[in-house]
């Protein structure tokens, strides 16, 4: 199997991610998962898509992530993943499918209007 190369996105956070057959090595930013993202929560997201399809430690991983924030840019790994596992067997899209991985989350900072505080508030009215 060759590298597959797929691209996930959320908010203003893209992940490329390169996979390849291996033994379940993780690297985010030349850095490993754990020192990438500290908390529990942010590494389980990240790995939901190999866990499901039981791939854990048949694939290695390397991703390159810029952009947003960490919960951002972890799923957009979990995003880029999602449809690596995808290509890789489509019965898998069965199983991720439910689970909303490969649902590109179309959520995004509303841009600020002139003439208001941000992107609802207005400042304040005076009547008089």
């Amino acid at each position: 199997m060759e590298v597959i190369h797929k691209i996930g996105r959320r908010k203003t956070a893209v992940a490329r991610v390169y996979v390849s057959q291996g033994s379940g090595n993780i690297t985010i930013n030349k850095k490993e998962l754990n020192n990438y993202f500290p908390t529990a929560t942010l590494q389980y997201k990240v790995k939901q898509p190999l866990m499901l399809t039981e791939n854990l430690e048949n694939f290695d991983v390397k991703v390159n992530v810029y952009g947003g924030g960490i919960t951002g840019q972890a799923e957009a790994v979990r995003l880029a993943i999602s449809r690596v596992m995808c290509e890789v067997n489509e019965e898998n899209r069965g199983i991720l499918k439910p689970e909303g991985l490969l649902t590109r989350d179309p959520r995004m900072v509303e841009r600020k209007k002139f003439g208001q505080k941000k992107a609802r508030k207005k400042f304040q009215f005076s009547k008089r």
